[in-house]
């Protein structure tokens, strides 16, 4: 795993200053702490800060091919390449290392732009072709790597995060408000768009192809699923049992290929246990185990995961946390995620990845990816529910309950997007993303509701399929679970940002792609059955797992948002945050709106729909002026601001 950026001249033959790479990658090098290199020619600099796991000695990247004329800086894995590595060599080609970023130069020799389809693993990489003078950058397919890019003063600037677009010195740090947008809609900033402006991300499954002036965006590869009543259904599915636990033994397997110890992430729940339990008998031996606890700030699964731990005989490391080491934490994290960040989990996870590293780890899995696969989220039961209702009263009823339930969050006309605002069909998400929604007429700014005028979100939204309304309406919402939830927030707040700014790699089995393209293909009642969620997995479970474990119930793993930016015992810079100077300087909120919200939630029931939205609208103010304060300026609370490396002459 490493940090990758570089930078290609649009105009012409200019050489890109090295103080300038050199800056890019100092300030990813908690990405790659082991080594870093560059490589600059006329017209292209390619830059990458290097976490050494696979071919210690060998895997210095940038690197080429035997005559120099295909260079590569690569971040990720190629689980496969040891198989990919001996396809190679039968086909001709002559390999120096035993590190999977040498494949990518012989892919290209061998398939060109094509490459991508014999590439497997977590990914994003940047190769360039000197006899054609064409950049190729490209992503994984489901988004686990980050990879965004930006254009100043006639460069296509690149990198793993944006800072180090920001250290170029090249682009200045300025907001965009239609991706703060997106977080009150979306939770995230999308698919495509981020907080900055002008710096945009990759999406999952997609590449640039770049020559001369000229840029294309290019789809490699998309999720997709059967027609409905097409799936894969047997009388009795002992088949397809046997072929998720095939599937998922493989890709565990795979991702314990290293040169360097692996642990696990476990939560005690069913996901990173399933995990856990294969490590265990691939390895035939226990794996150390990692995991968080909660102490009075929200459910705390410490004896779930202590129980998991030690049926599988692994030793366990406890991280404990309280609500004011989460919030605590929050600075540090927005500065990995580069954003505003909603989940408070996301704090805790970034306290386990450092203690990891602490250890001196450096390769970790996780269960990330199961919820996405197999339906594990509460929305997907509230669905099931909903086009019930549909079919008993119609669509009228359920809309006006809706209108109702919005009027209640706002005190105001419910603002309704289409019934079907992505691709024309309602996905489980937008009954949560309409009720987060209402608490921007109270919450933003004049200045911001006149700013965003005319933008719509879900139309922003980098989601192009044509084929969704043909799919089940479960796998309609699958789709935008990978392709927003999961690539735009989790990856980001939970994921690859997180681990690797503690220079950590996750691996997530259940987002390898054979495992991918399984859970595409089977019917939707073995993903949720009734109201059991991801029950083709629990039946894999209960045969490497004591049952109980293998039955145990989903739970949502947080802290209280009131209780760790509204309540008594938070951080002093929430409330300088807050302020109504701050608010007034930064322009994206009411002053008069947030204030007035604020004390209507200290009055407010705890468990009531109103609270519990703007409990989370609030979050997200706190969060965006905390985003500000640390990249655009500071000025707002008494916390340090996030400054670029100098590039030094």
């Amino acid at each position: 795993m490493c940090g990758i950026a570089g930078a290609y001249d649009l105009t012409g033959l200019r050489e890109f200053p090295r103080r300038r790479l050199l800056a890019m990658t100092a300030a990813i090098a908690h990405r790659g702490p082991d080594d870093e290199q560059v490589h600059i020619e006329p017209g292209v600099a390619l830059g990458a800060r290097r976490l050494a796991i696979i071919d210690l000695a060998g895997g210095r990247q940038p690197l080429s091919n035997e005559d120099g004329s295909v260079w590569v800086a690569f971040n990720g894995e190629l689980f496969e390449y040891p198989e990919l590595r001996q396809k190679l060599l039968d086909r001709g080609h002559t390999l120096a290392t035993r590190c999977d970023t040498e494949a990518w130069v012989h892919l290209y020799e061998d398939r060109g732009e094509a490459m991508f389809e014999e590439a497997r693993g977590q990914f994003a990489v940047s190769l360039w072709d000197r006899n054609t003078r064409t950049l190729i950058l490209g992503r994984d397919r489901i988004g686990i790597c980050p990879l965004y890019y930006a254009q100043a003063d006639g460069w296509l600037l690149w990198g793993s995060e944006i800072k180090a677009i920001l250290a170029s010195g090249l682009v200045r740090a300025e907001a965009d408000v239609r991706g703060i947008d997106h977080l009150f809609t979306f939770f995230c900033s999308g698919t495509s768009r981020t907080f900055f402006d002008g710096v945009t991300s990759l999406p999952p499954g997609n590449f640039l192809k770049v020559r001369g002036d000229r840029i294309e965006k290019r789809v490699y590869w998309d999720l997709d699923f059967p027609d409905a009543g097409d799936e894969a259904r047997m009388d009795d599915p002992t088949p397809l049992i046997d072929e998720l636990q095939g599937r998922l033994e493989t890709a565990v397997e795979r991702r314990l290929r290293s040169d360097v110890p692996v642990v696990t992430y476990i939560s005690g729940g069913l996901d990173s246990t399933v995990v856990l339990g294969l490590c265990s008998r691939l390895r035939k031996e226990p794996i150390p185990a990692f995991t968080i606890g909660l102490d009075r700030a929200g459910p705390d699964e410490r004896a779930h995961s202590t129980e998991a731990a030690e049926a599988l005989g692994s030793p366990l490391t406890t991280v404990v946390m309280d609500r004011a080491k989460v919030a605590d934490a929050f600075p540090e994290l927005v500065v990995a995620a580069e954003g505003p960040i909603v989940d408070t989990s996301c704090a805790a996870l970034l306290r386990l990845a450092q203690a990891v590293h602490g250890q001196g780890y450096k390769v970790t899995l996780t269960g990330e990816g199961a919820d996405e696969a197999l339906a594990g989220y509460v929305w997907y039961k509230s669905q099931k529910v909903r086009d019930a209702a549909y079919k008993v009263v119609g669509r009228t009823l359920p809309r006006i309950a809706r209108n109702i339930a919005g009027r209640s969050i706002s005190g105001r006309r419910f603002a309704v997007p289409p019934e079907g605002a992505i691709h024309g069909v309602r996905t489980a998400q937008q009954d949560m993303y309409e009720m987060i929604a209402q608490t921007k007429p109270i919450l933003y700014s004049d200045r911001m509701q006149l700013d965003l005028s005319g933008h719509d979100p879900y139309g922003d939204l980098d989601v192009p399929n044509d084929r969704m309304s043909r799919w089940d309406p479960l796998n309609q919402s699958l789709y935008v679970g990978y392709k927003v939830m999961l690539a735009g927030l989790l990856m980001i707040s939970k994921g690859d940002r997180i681990a690797m700014n503690a220079s950590v790699e996750a691996r997530y089995p259940f987002l390898d792609d054979d495992v991918v393209s399984f859970a595409q293909g089977i019917a939707p009642e073995y993903k949720l059955r009734g109201f059991t969620e991801k029950w083709i997995l629990r039946q894999v479970a209960a045969r490497i797992l004591p049952k109980k474990i293998a039955n145990r119930p989903k739970t949502m793993f947080r802290t209280s948002m009131s209780g760790t930016f509204l309540g008594p015992h938070r951080s002093a810079w929430v409330d300088q945050l807050l302020s109504p100077e701050s608010l007034a300087r930064t322009g994206y909120f009411d002053p008069e709106g947030v204030a007035r919200q604020r004390a209507l939630q200290v009055r407010m029931p705890r468990i009531t729909v109103p609270r519990g939205v703007f409990d989370v609208g609030l979050t997200c103010v706190a969060t965006t002026q905390l985003w500000h304060h640390l990249f655009l300026g500071g000025g707002l609370c008494d916390l340090p601001t996030w400054t670029p490396p100098v590039a030094a002459d």
